[in-house]
């Protein structure tokens, strides 16, 4: 997975509304990138210990033992847990910029 290419962003603290909505969407889609970065990482952590990561140059002299298999799949799946929460979590952040955006959208009492 190639490295992000990430704009230089420096919010001005007196922006508007809708800037700051372009801002929370924008932050939600590079933590979105960050996490799929940790995916991949994790997937590249289970094919070097089995030996078939085509990037790596290292062979294991012996295949893993059930212990070291179990291990790994354990710390894999903490890792995968966190993501998910992240991700529940990012959800959660879209839904309520989109929703703002909605207000944005929707006219204003008494006009």
């Amino acid at each position: 997975m190639s490295m992000p290419n990430i704009p230089d962003v420096k919010p001005d603290i007196n922006i508007d509304r809708d800037k700051a909505i372009d801002l929370l969407i924008a932050s939600v889609a590079f933590e979105e990138l960050a996490l799929a970065h940790i995916v991949n990482a994790e997937a590249e952590k289970i094919q070097f210990v089995l030996g078939t990561l085509k990037e790596s140059k290292h062979e294991p002299e012996e295949p893993p033992t059930l212990d070291e298999l179990l291990e790994i799949n354990e710390a894999v799946g903490r890792m995968l847990k966190k993501v998910i929460e992240k991700e529940i979590i990012l959800s959660f952040m879209l839904e309520d910029a989109i929703e703002l955006l909605k207000m944005k959208d929707e006219p204003q009492g008494g006009e």
